[in-house]
C-alpha cells in the first residue's frame, strides 16, 4: 500500500516537473523575442538619431545639402526617417548649358535660406540637391530624364504623384515652391528675398534719359505728337510680347539646341510646352512681316497715287501676308502635333 502511494506521488511530481518545463520553454522564447525586439528598436532609434544629427550638421553649414548617390540612398530613401526631404534634381555644370537650372537653383536657394533662418526652423524638413554629374545613378534609379525637377520625399511612405512639383505649369518661383511645400508637409515658409535695387536703378536711368531728351528738345516738342512714332513703339511692344519674350525672361531657355549625336541645330522646339530664344526671334520677324504686308495692303487701298504703283504695292503686301502667314502656320503645326490645317507650307 505504501509503495503504491509513493509511486503515485512520484508520478504526480514528474508530471508537475514536465508541465513546468513546458511552461518555461515558451516563456524563454517569448522573453528572447522581446529582448531582440527591444534591441532592434533601440538600434533603429540610434540609427535615426544619427541620421537626423548628421542632416542637422550639414544644414547648419549650408541651407541646401548637396548629395551624391550614396547619400541620397542612405538619408532620403532608406528607413528609418521621421523627416521630410525636398530634393532638387538639376544639372548645373557649364557643359550642360541649362540656364533654367541656374535660375531655378537661385529661387531654391532663396527658399532654403528663408527656412534655415526662420524662427520655425526644425529637423522636420530639409532641402537637398542632386546634380546629374554627381548622382547620375539617382536619375537612372528614378527614371528621370529632365532637369530641373523638384520632389518631396515624405517622412512615411513613398512619394505620390503630387509630391513632384509641376514646374511647367506653375513655374519655379520661391513663393510657388513654398506653397507647394505647405500643401505636402504642413510646413509654412515665409520667403525673404535679399534687396534688389537693379529695377530701381534701371527706372531712374530711364527717367533721366527721357528727362534729358525732353530738356534738349524743349524748344521743339512736336515729335511727342507724332502718330507714326507712337505706332512703331506700340508695334515693337506687341511683337516682343506675342513672340514669347516674357516667357524667355521667366524661364530662361537656351538660344537653340544642338543634337550631340548628329550635330544638327534646332531653332524650333518640338513641344508646345517650351520654346527656344531663337524661336521667339523667328516668330517676332514673321509677325513683323505679316504686319508690314497688312500696312502695304492698307496703303494700296487708301492712297490716291498712280494705279500701277498701287497695284504693285497691293501684290507685294498680299505676298508678304500669304507667304509668312503660311510659314507661321507651319511652325504652329510642328509644335501642336495633330493640328490638321495648313496653307502653302506644311
Amino acid at each position: 500500500m505504501l509503495l503504491g502511494m509513493q509511486s503515485v506521488r512520484m508520478m504526480a511530481r514528474d508530471k508537475k516537473v514536465s508541465v513546468q518545463r513546458w511552461l518555461i520553454v515558451p516563456s524563454l522564447l517569448i522573453l528572447s523575442l522581446c529582448l531582440q525586439s527591444g534591441g532592434g528598436q533601440k538600434k533603429k532609434e540610434n540609427l535615426l538619431s544619427e541620421k537626423v544629427e548628421q542632416m542637422m550638421e550639414w544644414s547648419s553649414r549650408r541651407s541646401v545639402i548637396r548629395m551624391n548617390g550614396d547619400k541620397f540612398r542612405r538619408f532620403v530613401k532608406a528607413p528609418p526617417r521621421n523627416y521630410s526631404v525636398i530634393v532638387m534634381f538639376t544639372a548645373l555644370q557649364p557643359q550642360r548649358q541649362c540656364s533654367v537650372c541656374r535660375q531655378a537653383n537661385e529661387e531654391y536657394q532663396v527658399l532654403a535660406n528663408s527656412w534655415r533662418y526662420s524662427s520655425t526652423f526644425s529637423n522636420k524638413l530639409f532641402f537637398t540637391i542632386v546634380d546629374y554629374d554627381e548622382g547620375a545613378d539617382v536619375f537612372q534609379q528614378l527614371n528621370m530624364n529632365s532637369a530641373p525637377t523638384f520632389m518631396h520625399f515624405p517622412a512615411k511612405g513613398k512619394p505620390k504623384r503630387a509630391d513632384t512639383f509641376d514646374l511647367q505649369r506653375i513655374g519655379f518661383a520661391a513663393e510657388q515652391l513654398a506653397k507647394w511645400i505647405a500643401d505636402r508637409t504642413d510646413v509654412h515658409i515665409r520667403v525673404f528675398r535679399p534687396p534688389n535695387y537693379s529695377g530701381t536703378i534701371a527706372l531712374a536711368l530711364l527717367v533721366s534719359l527721357v528727362g534729358g531728351l525732353l530738356y534738349l528738345r524743349r524748344n521743339n516738342l512736336e515729335f511727342i505728337y507724332n502718330k507714326t512714332g507712337w505706332a512703331m513703339a506700340a508695334l515693337c511692344v506687341v511683337f516682343a510680347m506675342t513672340s514669347g519674350q516674357m516667357w524667355n525672361h521667366i524661364r530662361g531657355p537656351p538660344y537653340a539646341h544642338k543634337n550631340p549625336q548628329n550635330g544638327q541645330v534646332s531653332y524650333i522646339h518640338g513641344s508646345s510646352q517650351a520654346q527656344f530664344v531663337a524661336e521667339s526671334h523667328i516668330i517676332l520677324l514673321l509677325n513683323a512681316a505679316i504686319t508690314m504686308g497688312m500696312v502695304l495692303l492698307n496703303e494700296a487701298a487708301t492712297s490716291k497715287g498712280d494705279v500701277g504703283k498701287r497695284r504693285i504695292i497691293c501684290l507685294v503686301g498680299l505676298g508678304l501676308v500669304v507667304f509668312f502667314f503660311s510659314f507661321l502656320l507651319s511652325i504652329f503645326r510642328s509644335k501642336y502635333h495633330g493640328y490638321p490645317y495648313s496653307f502653302l507650307i506644311k
